[in-house]
């Protein structure tokens, strides 16, 4: 049967259990038809997904055709889409990186990848490994833990808050805030909660810059309004936090199931972290694009002003890209987007996910699944692929107390004087790294 002879799909739902238990099931319906059809994102919220490579990389990389700018989605702003609608606060318009073109993007982004260019690797990889120590120590003890909630949820919290300068209160009060956004839980007031929480960080910073991201935004030369910054925060933070955690825990399932594609078959770290880049995309479907004019997609007209998501994990598995993805290659996945907005961090996301799980095999090497993979649970929502839980048992192990040092949990600002640290036992003895 040639495309042309397939029915057009139904609007497919994102936001459902079903979804979320099997979204390739309707990434695959849709391929059916063509490189893009039409979704709904939320209640009420109709988007059209992009599930083709090729057709990806098109609207990824055209400016001139596609915009970023959500000030131009029709049905927001004839007041077709409520104001608590759960995905408008991934996709309403932010001054950020993510949501401009042009001259007003080079500049917020330059502001960006300057700032984290001054987070060297060693730097991260340093600051994970206590983190990873402090919360190991956590739950060693126990012989069980959730992996997810007790472990990949955390790490990136604690580190976001090392690396932005930010004190544990505002950290804890921003990452509840951007889960209840990513999961489209109370969104509205989880979105005015993370303002004023990024709000009171930047007021903080002017304070009292310290050796951290968020003062390196504000000391840059493109003058970023406190407006600005917050939205640069937010994007890093949307970035850093939640895509982590779930890198972490897809990586942790992949490695930890048993048969031929877990540790047991002798798969490396970061081949686990190559395998979910390709095959569960943390970030899932995003990237939001409003066509300047009615354009073509392979078949599926968008019209202008309507949106236009990029599925990362549907091109990812297009079957043109098979080659490709049986060897892993990283150049060809688009994990990390592609085109002027392609994230900027990637290098160090993997330096974080890949510590993080070396430090947690290395301290327990015997952890195993409490409960059979296909019974986990997965978080709905359009834009991730999230586990609920990961459950696992191990030898129980004393507890190192190595990270004692995370007692302030932040680099202390300039001028300020760091707690007095805690007597450190000896630390966990590493085994050598795979190579």
């Amino acid at each position: 049967m040639d495309r042309q002879s397939v029915p057009a799909p139904a609007r497919c739902p994102m936001h459902d259990a079903a979804f979320a238990a099997d979204p390739h099931e309707v990434y695959d319906r849709l391929r059916a038809h063509g490189p893009a059809g039409p979704v709904e994102l939320a209640p009420g919220v109709d988007a059209t997904l992009v599930v083709g490579h090729e057709t990806a990389l098109r609207v990824l990389q055209n400016t001139t055709l596609f915009a970023r700018d959500s000030r131009r989605w029709k049905a927001l702003a004839e007041g077709r889409i409520g104001l608590d609608s759960p995905v408008l606060p991934m996709m309403a318009y932010r001054p950020n990186c993510l949501f401009t073109d042009g001259a007003v993007h080079l500049r917020l982004r330059k502001a960006v990848t300057d700032s984290l260019a001054r987070l060297n690797i060693t730097r991260i990889r340093r600051d994970v490994e206590p983190i990873a120590d402090y919360l190991i120590d956590q739950f060693c003890e126990r012989g069980r833990a959730d992996l997810l909630n007790d472990y990949a949820k955390l790490l990136p919290l604690l580190l976001f808050n090392k690396l932005f300068g930010c004190p544990a209160d505002i950290g804890d009060s921003l990452t509840s805030s951007m889960s209840a956004i990513f999961d489209g839980k109370d969104a509205l007031r989880a979105n005015e909660e993370l303002t004023a929480c990024l709000m009171e960080l930047i007021a903080l910073k002017r304070r009292r810059p310290g050796d951290d991201v968020t003062s390196w935004l504000i000391q840059h030369p493109a003058g970023l309004t406190d407006e600005e910054l917050k939205d640069q925060l937010v994007m890093l933070m949307g970035a850093g936090v939640e895509p982590e955690r779930n890198l972490i825990g897809n990586a942790l399932l992949l490695l930890l199931s048993p048969g031929t594609s877990g540790r047991d078959s002798g798969l490396l770290v970061q081949e686990a972290i190559d395998h979910v880049l390709w095959n569960q995309t943390p970030i899932a479907n995003y990237a939001t694009h409003y066509p300047v004019q009615d354009v073509d997609l392979g078949g599926v007209v968008a019209e202008a002003g309507t949106p236009v998501v990029i599925s990362f994990a549907a091109a990812n598995t297009d079957p043109a890209l098979a080659e490709a993805r049986r060897k892993h290659s990283t150049g060809a996945h688009l994990a990390w987007g592609a085109g002027p907005h392609a994230c900027p961090a990637k290098d160090p996301a993997q330096v974080i996910a890949v510590t993080a799980i070396e430090k947690l095999l290395n301290a327990l090497p015997d952890l195993v699944l409490t409960v059979p993979e296909k019974d986990l649970d997965w978080r709905p929502g359009p834009f991730h692929r999230a586990l609920v839980a990961l459950p696992v048992a191990f030898s129980p192990a004393p507890a190192t107390h190595v990270a004692a040092a995370l007692q302030s949990r932040t680099v202390p600002a300039a001028g300020e004087q760091p707690l007095p640290a805690a007597p450190v036992a000896a630390a966990r003895q590493e085994p050598a790294r795979k190579k």
